[in-house]
């Protein structure tokens, strides 16, 4: 390993200088270099060999052999497909090779700057009656959704053999009748038809045919057309991620692509995301998908707003070239460049205001006092009268503001955009603002050369008291005692319990973090087709966070105070380098090579203190050094390294028959020296079966692929230094005095390696109709093996526990995405639909045994274990027993050591008991204990779901957004702390439901202060739910009305989110969180503990182009 780092590093360091030397020529060449023009097909030359094929094949091969593109409608020329051509010419202009195409296929051609036009010679010209008509002369701009002008765009008068094309800037002018309707088009945009309606002037924007053929996707270290994709990869675009504002744009992603499951771990301002692509793939090691953005690999994401497109890497030979860090799929990222043309300065503004999406609906005072005096007779009962949850929970608003500037030309392009986004919580004192500058720049000296950089910057601040607290005590705090005491002290139930006021405002905890990430990058075209690219891309990334619990809160009381303060630092160097060569030759046969390797490191540092015993609580946490008592001092330092070498092969005939051939090795300083270095290799075919002669002249089928692949990803997502022994710091009192000593606490494993899994996919790519439906269906088996546990070991070896590969999981699937255009008139509607239904089972664990774990809060349910590991079941299922609602006068209570054995008591179902060789038998034997536990819910979705409709007419545009999940089951641990009737605060429903002798036609139990609670059924409800996402409705002000205002593109929108949830869940939000955040296991999902809420808000927002 120490050998092949050192190979790496040297390769690395020649990378770097041979960047340093481009730059410099760069530098030296930038000053002459001339505005590149675009040549005449007059002016280029070329030798080509055309042997039988067909039209579309010959312009194929011209265009892979010339810089030029030919733009047609394929439909139109599909009598001209029907001709063979025959043409072999050596050094003639390209000039003279489509006038011999021309004469052959009875086709025309047009050239528009780098774009050549293709239409069909009619035969016979239309006979028109002779009539007198009314004619006018329209004029106007056809221009692109980023108002870039479209040369060569067809503007033809319905019905008519009248038309016209627009020029270099996009302009056009046709003479038609007053009543006439122009069709537009342009190839890689949607059609449209527009009624004149009199009209002299006419500005058209065309949208992009999202479902072309050809549209370009970024993959792992490059880009190629969708048509030629063997993996299965969804696309994410701007316009959805920026639907709302959202301070993590991963989160916008949800319910956009099948196969993603992604939730809020909670609501407060700031907080991330969990994101699982395709199932659970790991129970103990990170599952989190890797990111790349712009090329940088695990970098962070910049606000939506500056991203123009998503995509997600599902299956293996799709994530298989980032080697041991593609288990968990992948989702690239590429952040928005400047085009060519002037320069545009856009603003965005928007304003949020939100509201808790629901409140508990709680005793108040007098419900309350009855209710536990029963409990805990002559209970003295303050004079308050207080709704705690009117008292934590306040209007939220959320400010996002954007300025972005952009353009460029041929030699330069830019991109930079600033973008502040400023949020109060709905819980008092919860509040998140982000400032962040993102900076793109490429530059091409001289043809062939390129240089680049992506420069992000970002700081985050959060300020918040302890609202996952706060929360819980607003539930089941007394309604009858108020804020303050009459001192003006705070109020408290107990001496040790501060009310939920202390807990959101006096407690202080910040966060303050910086992140700067920069990629450079070269790229040089060596020679036909074979290009070089290295990058050298850093990160860090640094915070601070101090907390500080003053006098006046029980934990500041106690100890005059209690602060503490740390630091840490993660920074990322990452190098990359690779070759690209794509070759076509022989007619048909394309090919496309990438090969490379990479080296990264990362260095994690971070120190900590603590401090008690103030004189004041005004300097909070920044007065360490005057604390009487300090804590012990904390720090640590973690260094990690990745050398890999990867290569893909893509090679296709005749656009028919598509293979690729991935592989990655990689090498990891987390594993041990016998399994530092793995292997990782996938292969894909694809069959374009519309390309083939039985399908081609099929109008109603515009496209159908079928895609098979395998292939083999890891997971590194281990802490460091797992292989090694470790040691602990254990003091000893010796001759009086304290001194230092280590003692062993982990056993090493050299056999420790990778998670590996096995993937494969069987997926179909249908369009009809010219693919106004659209399909694209995936079923894929994935199993991962040689999961990570901790191991028990034998008590003679004086360890606890050793990690080792063991165990497996699978989760097979199915997933599908339906799209369609139902109107593409001048009224436009389209809908994309998707749905992913996901099968997680454990298949082993260690010694075939269940593992029993638990996640609750140890005052609620106790030593119980909670939640279960089994084979043949889902990862983190729900553990307890079957609730059966309560005794009756005259029923026979079953025994049981501390279960309730009276007449309102709660009552369980006996379902198991043990022969004489202690066996479960499972059958009842008259007694209630732990074996009566069984299987009580699975977290896990059965399907879930986004379904998206878009309508516009005449600049006002309608989105509706719906989103779900299905089948998934919720452990509300705050249900059952309201559910207990202990005494505490709880649901009016269930408390005021309670059995008595007068109420026996209930399944709540008697109120009882000594109730043990236990897990159980009562406790797990259905997770299912729909939600209206988002509905927004916005107005773009036509561009006659803007001539001469000063502004280019006005539109203003107004949006709500999350305003109707339909679910059977009695909790405050059904997309539930618990667990610390960062937590990226898969034990822990579907728990309902002091979760902040999500939100629902309108947002009222205005964008501005000049």
């Amino acid at each position: 390993m120490k050998g092949t780092l050192q190979t790496i590093r040297m390769m690395g360091k020649i990378s770097i200088y041979t960047f340093v030397m481009i730059t410099f020529l760069f530098n030296a060449l930038l000053a002459s270099k001339g505005h590149s023009q675009i040549k005449s097909i007059k002016e280029v030359n070329i030798s080509i060999d055309i042997n039988s094929a067909n039209l579309t094949r010959a312009l194929d091969i011209i265009e892979r052999n010339s810089d030029f593109h030919f733009v047609y409608e394929e439909s139109e020329l599909k009598d001209n497909n029907r001709t063979p051509i025959e043409i072999y010419v050596e050094d003639v202009t390209l000039e003279s090779l489509l006038l011999q195409l021309s004469k052959q296929a009875n086709v025309s051609f047009r050239q528009v700057n780098d774009r050549i036009s293709v239409r069909q010679i009619s035969k016979e010209l239309r006979q028109e009656n002779e009539r007198v008509v009314v004619q006018n002369t329209v004029s106007g701009i056809v221009t692109d959704e980023n108002d870039q002008p479209l040369p060569g765009a067809t503007i033809l008068e319905k019905g008519t053999t009248n038309g016209t094309v627009t020029d270099i800037d996009g302009k056009f002018s046709l003479t038609v009748s007053q009543d006439a309707i122009l069709s537009v088009s342009f190839v890689g945009f949607e059609a449209i038809d527009l009624p004149v309606n009199g009209r002299t002037t006419i500005n058209i924007a065309l949208d992009p045919d999202v479902s072309s053929l050809d549209e370009v996707v970024v993959v792992g270290y490059g880009t190629m057309k969708k048509s030629d994709l063997t993996g299965s990869v969804a696309s994410v675009s701007s316009e959805e991620l920026t639907a709302y504002p959202t301070s993590n744009a991963v989160q916008a992603m949800q319910g956009r692509a099948a196969g993603v499951q992604i939730q809020p771990r909670n609501g407060e301002p700031g907080s991330d995301v969990i994101v699982r692509i395709r199932g659970a793939s790991s129970i103990n090691a990170g599952s989190d998908p890797i990111f790349v953005v712009d090329g940088f690999v695990g970098a962070s994401l910049p606000p939506a707003e500056d991203i123009e497109s998503i995509e997600i890497l599902k299956d293996a030979s799709a994530t298989a070239i980032y080697g041991s860090r593609g288990a968990n799929g992948v989702i690239i990222v590429t952040t928005k460049r400047g085009k060519i043309g002037e320069t545009k300065i856009n603003i965005n503004a928007s304003h949020s205001v939100q509201q808790v999406i629901k409140k508990l609906d709680l005793l108040n005072r007098e419900e309350y006092i009855p209710y536990r005096e029963e409990v805990s007779p002559g209970y003295p009962f303050p004079e308050g009268d207080t709704d705690w949850q009117d008292v934590i929970f306040e209007p939220g608003k959320i400010q996002n503001y954007q300025l972005s500037v952009s353009g460029g030309k041929e030699s330069v392009k830019y991109y930079l955009s600033g973008i502040f986004y400023d949020q109060e919580g709905i819980i008092i004192n919860s509040k998140f603002n982000r400032i962040s500058l993102q900076n793109n720049l490429e530059v091409e000296p001289v043809d062939g050369v390129r240089f680049g950089s992506n420069i992000f910057l970002r700081q985050n601040k959060t300020e918040k008291g302890s609202p996952d607290v706060a929360i819980q005590s607003a539930y089941s705090y007394m309604p009858s005692i108020g804020i303050y005491n009459e001192d003006g002290t705070f109020a408290r139930q107990a001496v040790n319990n501060d009310n939920p006021y202390v807990l959101a405002t006096e407690i202080e905890d910040e966060t303050l973090a910086h992140r700067l990430q920069a990629n450079l990058y070269g790229e040089v075209d060596l020679f036909n087709g074979l290009t070089f690219r290295t990058s050298l891309g850093a990160s860090e990334n640094s915070s601070r966070r101090g907390q500080y619990s003053p006098t006046t809160t029980v934990a500041g009381e106690g100890t005059g105070g209690d602060a503490s303060a740390n630091s840490s630092k993660f920074t990322t160097l990452l190098n990359e380098n690779y070759l690209t060569y794509i070759n076509n030759f022989l007619g048909g046969h394309n090919l496309n090579v990438v090969g490379g390797f990479s080296y990264q490191k990362t260095h994690s540092e971070s120190l900590s203190a603590s401090g008690e015993s103030f004189i004041s609580d005004a300097l909070s946490y920044w007065n360490l050094r005057q604390a009487v008592i300090w804590g012990a001092p904390g720090s640590s330092l973690v260094e990690t390294e990745l050398a890999s070498m990867y290569g893909r092969l893509n090679y296709s005939y005749d656009d028919r028959y598509l293979f690729t051939f991935t592989s990655r090795y990689d090498g990891s300083s987390n594993f041990s020296k016998n399994h530092k270095w793995a292997f990782f290799p996938s292969g894909a075919v694809a069959w374009n079966m519309k390309n083939e002669s039985f399908l081609r002249d099929v109008d109603k089928v515009s496209r159908l692929k079928v895609r098979i692949s395998h292939g083999r990803t890891g997971n590194q997502a281990i802490d460091a230094y797992q292989t090694l022994a470790r040691m602990s710091f254990s003091p000893a009192v010796i001759g009086g005095e304290v001194q230092n000593g280590v003692r062993p606490t982990t056993v090493a494993n050299s056999e420790l390696t990778w998670e590996t899994t096995t993937q494969t996919d069987i997926g179909f790519d249908v369009g009809l109709l010219n693919n106004r439906f659209s399909i694209v269906a995936d079923y894929y088996n994935k199993r991962t093996d040689g999961l990570l546990f901790e191991v028990p070991l034998p008590q003679y070896s004086g360890y606890g526990t050793q990690l080792k590969n063991i165990g497996s999981v699978e989760n097979k699937g199915f997933e599908l995405t339906l799209s369609t255009k139902n109107f593409i008139q001048e009224f436009r509607w389209t809908t994309d639909f998707n749905i992913s239904f996901n099968k997680n089972k454990i298949l082993s664990l260690p010694e075939g045994e269940d593992i029993f774990y638990d996640s609750h809060p140890s005052h609620i349910v106790g030593p119980s274990s909670t939640q279960l590991l089994r084979e043949g079941q889902p990862v983190g299922i729900f553990y307890g027993f079957i609730y059966d609602g309560v005794y009756q006068e005259g029923d026979t209570f079953l025994p049981g050591a501390g279960f309730e054995q009276y007449a309102g008591g709660e009552k369980f179902r006996d379902i198991n008991g043990r022969d004489e060789e202690s066996e479960l038998t499972g059958e009842p034997d008259g007694v209630l204990n732990n074996d009566d536990r069984t299987v009580i819910g699975n977290p896990h979705p059965d399907f879930i779901w986004g379904f998206t409709n878009n309508l516009s007419f005449k600049g006002f545009d309608l989105n509706i957004f719906f989103q779900g999940s299905q089948g998934n089951d919720i452990y509300s641990y705050q249900l059952l702390e309201l559910g207990r009737l202990n005494g505490i605060n709880g649901l009016r429903s269930r408390i005021l439901n309670r059995w008595s002798p007068t109420n026996t036609d209930t399944d709540v139990p008697i109120a009882s202060a000594g109730r043990s609670q236990r897990s159980s059924s009562n406790w797990v409800y259905d997770g299912s739910y729909i939600r209206l996402k988002n509905i927004s409705l916005s107005y773009t002000i036509p561009k006659s009305v803007l001539s001469g205002a000063g502004f280019k593109s006005v539109r203003v929108y107004v949006s709500a989110q999350n305003i109707l949830t339909i679910t059977d869940y009695p909790g405050v939000d059904v997309e539930v969180g618990y667990k610390r955040s960062g937590d990226t296991k898969n034990t822990n999902v579907g728990l309902d503990y002091r979760s902040y809420p999500n939100a629902k808000s309108v947002t009222f927002g205005l964008n501005l182009g000049f």
